[in-house]
């Protein structure tokens, strides 16, 4: 056996009882958010947030960016199927064999989780008269995490595999086929972990304190420029055929890309150093 080759046969489920089967994509999911929300307290309770006051961000944000990242997955990645099943874009469970089984929100696409959590963030921001800009910074420091873990949920489920790597290493993904694959979902869960120091690197040292804004517009475009070049090396989701050039999620994070960095130079240029309270 070649030492440059890893036969993945990874099992999906960590654990099964009494009949509720609770999987690693959930386990670790459940576990970065745990960890997201004592690094978003920090942030948000050293600037004055009251733990109600974070508590509610936290539902909002939960809640909005669950919300997108199931309707972005299924309006672009499976829109086929779920025009013709709308309910179940809302419930954990799927028709299979004409009766509902629990399967989990295991569609979920990172771009509209982005698109959730930004609106979440704006409303909250209304009703409680807060700083958009600066709400921002304090979630996306700890999403990267959350990313993370989405990722490498992804390797244990072998889905979001990488293209042939026409060569003697790789990952070859035996419940999927027998070819030595680019394992895509390393790629992104480190590119994302990396991103995650990165940021917190800014918010420990203050880098950001000349303007409320510049750590989410640096997640944006750090974010969204690997996921670009990533793709390139993974599978195609959906077949868009041959007159694109780009894969749908290359063609989604083109407009993070450009937000990022026109949200970025415009901060640097005119700060924003909204009231927090």
């Amino acid at each position: 056996m070649n030492c440059k080759i890893v036969f993945w046969n990874a099992d999906p489920e960590f654990l099964s009882i009494f009949g509720i089967t609770i999987t690693y994509y959930g386990l670790f999911i459940v576990t970065a958010i745990i960890i997201a929300y004592f690094i978003s307290k920090h942030f948000y309770i050293r600037n004055y947030i009251t733990t109600d006051e974070l508590q509610k961000i936290f539902f909002y944000i939960a809640f909005g960016g669950l919300l997108g990242a199931r309707i972005v997955h299924c309006l672009f990645y499976e829109s086929t199927y779920y025009l013709n099943n709308v309910l179940e874009i809302f419930i954990p469970f799927k028709t299979i064999n004409g009766s509902y089984t629990f399967t989990g929100y295991r569609g979920l696409a990172s771009h509209g989780l982005a698109i959730g959590i930004v609106t979440a963030i704006f409303v909250f921001s209304k009703v409680y008269r807060k700083s958009f800009l600066w709400l921002l910074d304090g979630c996306v420091v700890s999403f990267s995490i959350i990313a993370t873990s989405i990722r490498l949920g992804n390797l244990m489920n072998s889905e979001i595999i990488g293209i042939p790597t026409n060569g003697n290493w790789g990952f070859v993904f035996m419940r999927v086929d027998t070819i030595p694959r680019h394992p895509a979902q390393l790629y992104e869960a480190f590119a994302y972990f990396f991103i995650f120091f990165i940021l917190f690197y800014v918010f420990k040292n203050n880098l950001n304190k000349r303007s409320n804004g510049i750590i989410f517009s640096l997640f944006t475009i750090l974010t969204f420029t690997f996921r670009f070049f990533i793709e390139f090396y993974k599978k195609n989701q959906v077949d868009l055929g041959e007159f694109f050039t780009l894969n749908i999620g290359q063609y989604l994070s083109i407009p993070f890309i450009i937000i990022g960095v026109v949200t970025f130079l415009y901060l640097y240029k005119y700060p924003v150093k909204s009231v927090v309270r």
